[in-house]
């Protein structure tokens, strides 16, 4: 359970997040919307530990985030230009990674660059990778170590049609494994099809559909 205490968020003056409260549930998929610039990406990046609030407080599971931990516990990640070593191999970039929480074997390395149609053993380095593979490595890093919580910042983006369904596929499975997803899109089928949920987001503020 992901739950927004009444958290604001300002930056140079301007309001980027407003006295926003809501609770996540896991085993589902909330999807947001809303123009560029209405805080959507702000949200996530608040939810992932990775800015402080003016005002306000996120708890997960009871825990406080900046108080009891500085980020959440389990999460992946996909939010704006996700940190990917150019110089390396997508095996290596996760095994890299993985150095950091020691909880993914490389086995789940290997299934998670599989699920994603990407090969674990070629040694071809992420600079040569098209914008499409350089996504689909993205969604793998998020997911190798079995997250509690995924947060996607438009997780489709520079996808071909069969790779979107594949995406979609793991998703919607994460979903029946009880974890909790929020992902932000432009894409109004991706929310369609993956959203229990779907909640605009405009001036800061959330509105549920």
């Amino acid at each position: 359970m992901i739950a927004l205490n009444n958290i604001s968020k300002r930056i140079k003056n301007k309001d980027i997040l407003v006295q926003v409260a809501y609770e996540f549930e896991p085993g589902k998929i909330y999807g947001l919307y809303g123009r560029n610039g209405s805080g959507k990406t702000m949200l996530l990046r608040a939810i992932a530990g990775l800015i402080s609030l003016d005002d306000g407080e996120i708890t997960i599971d009871d825990k406080t985030l900046h108080k009891d931990m500085d980020f959440p516990e389990s999460v992946g990640v996909i939010i704006e230009h996700t940190n990917l070593l150019p110089q390396y191999d997508a095996f290596t970039n996760l095994k890299l990674l993985s150095k950091i929480k020691k909880v993914a074997t490389e086995e789940d390395i290997r299934n998670a660059i599989l699920a994603v149609g990407l090969d674990p053993d070629c040694k071809d380095r992420v600079r040569t990778y098209s914008l499409g593979m350089k996504q689909r490595l993205a969604i793998a890093q998020a997911i190798f170590e079995d997250p509690d919580i995924l947060l996607l910042d438009e997780p489709t983006n520079a996808l071909d049609e069969k790779s979107i369904d594949m995406v979609r596929g793991i998703l919607l499975q994460k979903k029946a494994e009880g974890k909790t997803i929020i992902l932000a899109s432009h894409n109004k089928e991706d929310l369609d099809i993956l959203s229990d949920v779907t909640i605009k987001m405009d001036a800061g503020q959330l509105v549920v559909a």
